[in-house]
């Protein structure tokens, strides 16, 4: 390992201090704001590696053959006819119109004030009506809780000053994380900079996400399928075994 930080790594530490001190106060629409919480993927960087999936597991606990995020490879072919591989990192959005919330019918799904939408273990009932009113496939039934699952962005983590660790583990540094609400953080300058080339998945379900993509492929933006290395691993009969 480098021993140098992640460059998301170092902004994000660095700005901690800014991000608890602005809470209090105004923001440019003179309301009072404190941190926005989005996820930058530039999968241009991404090698598939699947460490960010394999990371995510083991800091979340999750059961086997279920992830809160997994990078999925498409076989595609370009203009010159020649076939590639695109991969596309994915995870729950953390929406700012979530779908998943009006249909839950005890109020387990919830967003904060930072953006992150979470599950309340203790509400959850495991309808899975949430599970099947997210676009992005990015929700599942727990199989040891039985409860509605999914990525948390790793709030825990945050809480003690930390990185998601799909971001801490990206080897490619393909994931940046950070505070949209603040201009200064290494994600609001890389959105800037990438101004008329970020996307988002599934745009027409007007859920405005909080995950955006540079490079993603053009035919990808409504993909919420696709196999990834660590899925496969645990799902043996579709290797014939």
């Amino acid at each position: 390992m480098s021993a140098h930080p992640h460059p998301s790594r170092r902004t994000f530490f660095a700005a901690l201090p800014a991000v608890t001190a602005g809470l209090a106060l105004p923001a440019m629409a003179a309301e009072t704001r404190g941190p926005h919480w989005s996820m930058l993927v530039d999968t241009r960087r991404c090698i598939a590696c699947q460490a960010c999936t394999m990371a995510c597991s083991m800091e979340n606990a999750s059961p086997e053959g279920q992830f809160r995020t997994v990078v999925a490879t498409y076989a595609v072919t370009g203009q010159d006819g020649k076939t590639g591989l695109a991969v596309l990192p994915r995870l729950c959005n953390h929406c700012e119109q979530p779908p998943c919330i009006p249909v839950c019918p005890v109020g387990a799904t919830f967003k904060r004030e930072d953006g992150i939408v979470l599950v309340d273990g203790d509400r959850c009932v495991g309808c899975a009506y949430c599970v099947q009113a997210c676009p992005y496939d990015a929700r599942f039934i727990n199989h040891h809780t039985g409860k509605a699952d999914k990525c948390t962005f790793c709030s825990h983590r945050l809480e003690a000053g930390l990185l998601p660790a799909c971001v801490e583990t990206c080897v490619g540094g393909a994931r940046i994380f950070g505070d949209i609400n603040d201009p200064d953080s290494d994600i609001s300058k890389r959105l800037k900079a990438a101004d008329g080339k970020v996307k988002v998945l599934k745009p027409e379900a007007k859920t405005s996400p909080r995950v955006f993509y540079i490079g993603l492929e053009e035919h990808l933006d409504g993909r919420v399928d696709g196999a990834s290395a660590a899925d496969m691993m645990w799902r043996p009969e579709q290797q014939g075994g």
